[in-house]
């Protein structure tokens, strides 16, 4: 396990938490004083009251919640979302609505959920020729259908 500093915006704010033993995410709520009504087609920027500390080897990815996809249409636009090991501001979730209508988001509401993920950096070392591949460069759909 581990240990990521979790601040509350306000003392009302309720903490995330896994729903289940074999969970590998952690449901995020929605934190807002009047329900969001989300157009077909539209996202809405919702605030959740949290904001954290996470060591500089790791992210935290804010990934759809498997049930509102599937039920409603719901997603979160920018998938997954990434909270940076140095940002200290409040964690918001970009939700899309991708039905044909309109979804409400209530305080309390679980928009999301936060996976903890290790980041590994890239060192670039530039080159004039790559390793040769069956594939090559060919691209979108060449592998089959």
């Amino acid at each position: 396990m581990v240990k990521v500093l979790i601040k509350r915006l306000d003392p009302l704010v309720k903490l995330p938490s896994y729903k289940t033993e074999g969970a590998s995410g952690m449901d995020l709520m929605a934190f807002i004083k009047e329900p969001i009504n989300i157009s077909p087609n539209s996202s809405y920027l919702v605030p959740t009251g949290l904001s954290v500390a996470i060591s500089e080897n790791y992210e935290i990815q804010i990934r759809p919640r498997s049930g509102l996809a599937a039920k409603n249409n719901i997603s979160v636009l920018n998938t997954p979302g990434t909270i940076d090991s140095d940002y200290r501001g409040e964690i918001k979730v970009i939700i899309f609505n991708h039905s044909k209508q309109n979804f409400i988001i209530n305080n309390g509401d679980r928009i999301a959920q936060m996976i903890l993920s290790p980041v590994f950096k890239i060192e670039l070392e530039e080159t004039d020729n790559l390793p040769v591949t069956v594939r090559g460069e060919s691209g979108f759909g060449s592998t089959g259908k």
